[in-house]
């Protein structure tokens, strides 16, 4: 049976710094956690709706979502976090402000400011629910979704790592002031548990991603912060997005909601 909105997000229960291997799910990954707004969305012919992490239907406010959503050439039901990008930050005053418009005005304002949803999940595929199948299987279809070009601007791929050397790096704070709020750590053999807080979540202690460099349908994203002389924290993400109107525009992903 296909899912229908609204349906509940999985959530993580929060932990105050990342717990050692032994008390990490089996076979764990950890994703970027971006400040922006938790959404599911739905996309299948005859159904296109953005729903929030409480269940509001935020289609109408980024009618730029819809559309790319109604041209997918793929029913899909994807789960992710909902960001736009201004002034070299992903900027949660302008999300909020683009959430609040509908009609004319939504419009005006996704052609203003554009969205991107950077997507972590995939709960259905074509006629196939995916939610009892591991977390690891579902990410390598999300992931191949990415990669056959199914998914592309405004959809970008969370970065993820099992490495615990990179997740630890993911907490520092250079990257919170970069704009990325922490990790989420998955476990390769769990289902999608809707409402249910059965990932973990690491905060830092800064809220924000930055990217340096803009090219036509690249945005790399760099995450920096200097003690004198010397780099805290430098790294890369790759973030599909469209070339906007100021090539020399900073793309950051962040988010105001909880996994």
């Amino acid at each position: 049976m296909a899912l229908t909105p609204p349906i509940e997000p999985m959530l993580a229960e929060a932990r105050r710094q990342l717990p050692p291997d032994q008390a990490l799910p089996r076979d764990w990954t950890a994703e970027q956690k971006p400040d922006g707004f938790r959404v599911i969305l739905f996309a299948r012919p005859g159904l296109v709706v953005l729903q929030s992490r409480q269940g509001a239907d935020l289609t109408g406010a980024f009618p730029d979502i819809a559309a790319a959503a109604s041209a997918l050439r793929e029913a899909l039901v994807l789960d992710g976090e909902l960001v736009v990008p201004h002034e070299g930050r992903l900027h949660f005053g302008e999300l909020q402000r683009r959430a609040r418009r509908r009609g004319r005005g939504a419009v005006e304002a996704a052609a203003e400011r554009p969205a991107y949803l950077i997507v972590f999940d995939v709960l259905e595929q074509g006629d196939t629910e995916l939610l009892a199948r591991p977390y690891r299987e579902r990410r390598t279809i999300l992931e191949g979704l990415f990669a056959r070009e199914v998914l592309a601007a405004p959809f970008a791929l969370c970065p993820a790592t099992s490495d615990r050397a990179t997740a630890l790096d993911w907490l520092d704070p250079a990257w919170g002031t970069a704009g990325i709020e922490g990790v989420v750590i998955k476990g390769g053999e769990q289902p999608y548990l809707p409402g249910k807080r059965a990932w973990i979540k690491v905060r830092n202690r800064r809220n924000c991603i930055t990217c340096n460099t803009l090219r036509p349908g690249l945005c790399a994203n760099h995450a920096g912060q200097r003690s004198g002389s010397t780099t805290v924290a430098e790294s890369l993400i790759g973030v599909t997005c469209t070339q906007g109107s100021d090539a020399s525009m900073l793309c950051q992903i962040q988010q105001k909601g909880d996994h």
